[in-house]
């Protein structure tokens, strides 16, 4: 379920927010978004209007995207800007949920989770690894190959992988 069908948690309920550019949403995206369904009451995919990268997708095409990729999860998909903790606190979550691939992401990750708890320590960093045969892929790799006319569909669902081929980038 997405945002459009999927109805905000009640009172007490454990919410955790899954925030990111997804530019394009990947499969390993997908994964993490289903293994932290399973722990959390509520999931939110904070897709990030990101000003400060230029995107391929615009963030309503991001959204859309991200809701047809993950249409029948438990997950809403909404749009963000700022800082993550504010938009954490606005929602009442406890957890944010970062996919981690290898050491580099979490070297990252680890420090931008110790600088969210400074910001606001009643949320926890979870860190989640994708399906190993799902740790390769980063959103900017699938971009790469898609624009050198590479077959993408092991990468991205198959409404992404669509959108990707050469003809739909120049529509």
């Amino acid at each position: 379920m997405t945002s459009a069908t999927l109805q905000p948690a009640g009172p007490g309920a454990r919410i955790a927010v899954y925030s990111g550019t997804f530019d394009p949403l990947t499969l390993g995206h997908e994964d993490v978004v289903r293994r932290a369904a399973g722990l959390f009451d509520e999931l939110i995919l904070a897709v990030a209007i990101a000003h400060h990268k230029k995107t391929r997708f615009s963030l309503a095409e991001r959204m859309a995207l991200a809701s047809e990729a993950l249409a029948g999860l438990p997950v809403r998909v909404l749009p963000f800007e700022g800082l993550i903790m504010d938009f954490c606190r606005e929602h009442g979550a406890c957890a944010v949920v970062r996919g981690i691939r290898n050491l580099t992401d979490f070297d990252y990750e680890a420090q931008m989770a110790a600088m969210n708890r400074k910001l606001y320590p009643a949320v926890e960093t979870v860190f989640l690894l994708p399906q190993a045969e799902l740790q390769c892929i980063s959103s900017t790799l699938v971009r790469e190959i898609a624009a050198l006319g590479g077959d993408v569909a092991q990468m991205v669902s198959p409404a992404v992988a669509q959108r990707l081929k050469p003809q739909a980038l120049q529509a």
